[in-house]
């Protein structure tokens, strides 16, 4: 057999749902000198990037870790560390990802309590306190707080100052959040939170972010059933936190690096800095896609910024449009998740991509795209001058 050539992945501009482009400091930051999972240097570098994450999340006392997982696995170690056979869970549906906690708190045998809401919604406040009213013995809320599916930003601030006084925990999707909208883990009385980091954080896929609280780490540790051997957070925490380190696994040592470089960027940048740029790359594109009478998915008084659900025009072939897009123009945007998902596109604008020449990148090339559609010619300000 003849060996292959080496990899020469084209250029893309990532403009998705994620993973988005990362900086060129954080791709530098992978090539330099591998150290040994053990080694005392890394160590410190994983005590220093957990206080990154703190400052990232605002959560300040707890547990705060980088997992080395996919969000999804952030998402299965929140539930199978809090929900126990026959707990009563109320989960708050507005999207892809909601139904997607239901289906994993069901697997570790929770009673779920699932509220729904309509395409392009949230899930009020109001109806889940009255769900949390009817159900006094409750152990969890689960709410996306960025519903990645459909660009809905859930106000997650209310209800957690609604949940207050509580022995309720309060588990939030922050997938497509973090990094790229205000989230205050503590303020907001937050339980526990999982990301991931290919999004609003800016650095490469492969870890899951997550905070957990000290009172959900009491819930942890008066557990009466054992959680799953990788993603018990107890083992974890010794392997992460705890020195001398005791071994669980061997970590992913260039995405730390990345990672670190990532959010000592974000934290040269501050918070609300980074906030308010994603929130104008985001307001930018949604003004122009408004210009252009394409329509957007999600509740204007609820969309999310990094994130933007549009409806394809009736008579265009939407996965023709991305197609164009990726092979004409080098631009990747993102389609409709799930089997019952309407016909959208989903734009990204986070992390290293969150700015508005991006934007204009983006709506360039969507215009010269949308132009030989046969049954839709775009004409726009910035395509006409």
């Amino acid at each position: 057999m003849t060996s292959p050539p080496p990899i020469d992945p084209a250029e893309r501009l990532l403009c998705g749902p994620g993973p988005s482009n990362v900086s060129p400091g954080v791709l530098a930051a992978m090539q330099r000198p591998m150290l040994g999972h053990l080694d005392p240097d890394l160590h410190d570098l994983l005590l220093e990037l957990v206080e990154l994450l703190r400052a990232t999340y605002q959560a300040r006392g707890g547990l705060v870790l980088p997992l080395q997982a996919t969000g999804t696995s952030g998402m299965e170690t929140g539930l199978a560390s809090l929900v126990e056979p026959g707990d009563v869970v109320i989960v708050a549906n507005a999207g892809f990802f909601g139904s997607r906690i239901v289906e994993i708190a069901r697997r570790y045998r929770a009673e779920v309590v699932e509220i729904k809401a309509q395409l392009g919604q949230h899930v009020s406040n109001e109806r889940l306190l009255d769900a949390l009213d009817r159900h006094p013995d409750v152990r969890l809320v689960a709410v996306v707080h960025a519903e990645t599916s459909t660009g809905v930003e859930h106000p997650l601030r209310d209800l957690g100052e609604a949940m207050r006084g509580r022995d309720t925990l309060l588990l939030a999707d922050c997938v497509t959040s973090l990094g790229g909208v205000e989230l205050d883990f503590d303020g907001w009385g937050i339980d526990y939170a999982y990301s991931c980091t290919q999004k609003c954080l800016g650095a490469p896929p492969g870890m899951s972010p997550i905070a957990v609280s000290e009172r959900a780490l009491a819930r942890i540790r008066a557990r009466k059933t054992p959680v799953p051997y990788s993603l018990d957070l107890q083992l974890l925490e010794a392997y992460w936190v705890q020195r001398p380190a005791v071994y669980h696994h061997t970590a992913p040592v260039l995405h730390i690096y990345a990672l670190h470089e990532a959010l000592r960027h974000a934290d040269l940048e501050g918070l609300e800095a980074r906030w308010q740029r994603h929130a104008d790359a985001g307001g930018f594109l949604q003004a122009a896609l408004a210009e252009r009478d394409l329509k957007l998915l999600a509740d204007p008084d609820h969309q999310l910024a990094p994130l933007t659900a549009v409806r394809v025009p009736e008579g265009v072939d939407g996965r023709r449009v991305q197609s164009r897009m990726l092979r004409d123009h080098g631009i990747e945007i993102g389609g409709g998740l799930g089997p019952s998902a309407p016909p959208i596109w989903r734009i990204g604008l986070m992390g290293y991509n969150a700015r508005v020449q991006v934007a204009e990148r983006v709506l360039e090339a969507l215009d010269a795209v949308l132009a030989e559609e046969p049954q839709r010619a775009v004409v726009s300000g910035a395509a006409s001058n």
